[in-house]
């Protein structure tokens, strides 16, 4: 597996300085970003998709606890704190480990082995692609334990779901760990537009297009402000 992408939540410089040191002295983990406030934190989890969070419990505005309890993507979790009064809490979250500060490099390393052979055991490859000619566009979804062969032409939308794509075809849908931004890696931006933060459709499948909304079959999908301009020049070229 590849290094596991980390971030670092903590309200003292010193310990993410620290935490930093540790990832750089193992090829096992990158430190991707680090945070002093954990809205900020909030707000990165939107948008990247991230293997494991080093959460400091105690900090002010919102303690690492309130932070699981509002983040909608939730990687796994290592809790870092100086007050031991906190393990409990941590493993009613399903935290891979719980750092006690001053942290050692050996407790450290400790913690991020485990880590990786969970997350071994739980990541999955995203997606594999095949395509036999350039009329047929084949891909092949891994989600979960299953591998879906799906042609292109039967995508209606794909949805973001926290850390996963959801792909809706004409009969089912698969959920697969993919990030929205490299959507296009995987369908064709000449094939489909993205029309919200949350949503890319299929431009063949669009029924009817409003102000606001796009319609495929009963779906009704929003539109949003920031992509309205190219959805109106690409209808228009149809």
């Amino acid at each position: 597996m590849n290094a596991i992408k980390a971030i670092i939540i903590d309200d003292e410089p010193k310990a993410i300085d620290v935490l930093k040191r540790y990832c750089n002295e193992t090829d096992m983990i990158e430190a991707t970003a680090s945070f002093r406030d954990p809205v900020k934190a909030l707000e990165y989890l939107e948008n990247e998709i991230v293997d494991l969070v080093f959460l400091d419990i105690n900090m002010p505005k919102i303690n690492g606890i309130d932070f699981l309890n509002i983040a909608k993507n939730k990687p796994k979790v290592i809790f870092t704190t100086a007050y031991s009064e906190y393990a409990v809490d941590s493993y009613e979250y399903d935290a891979i480990d719980y750092l006690l500060k001053p942290i050692e490099f050996k407790r450290f390393l400790k913690a991020v082995t485990k880590a990786k052979q969970i997350l071994h055991s739980t990541n999955e490859p995203l997606l594999e692609f095949h395509q036999k000619s350039p009329t047929e566009k084949t891909i092949y979804i891994k989600s979960g334990p299953q591998l879906f062969k799906v042609n292109t032409n039967d995508i209606l939308y794909l949805e973001k779901d926290g850390n996963y794509l959801t792909f809706h075809t004409n009969d089912k849908k698969i959920l697969s760990r993919q990030n929205m931004k490299d959507v296009f890696d995987i369908v064709s931006p000449k094939e489909f537009i993205r029309v919200h933060k949350s949503f890319v459709v299929a431009i063949k499948h669009m029924e009817i297009i409003e102000t606001h909304q796009i319609k495929i079959g009963n779906v009704k999908i929003p539109v949003g402000r920031n992509y309205r301009e190219d959805l109106m020049k690409i209808t228009a070229g149809y």
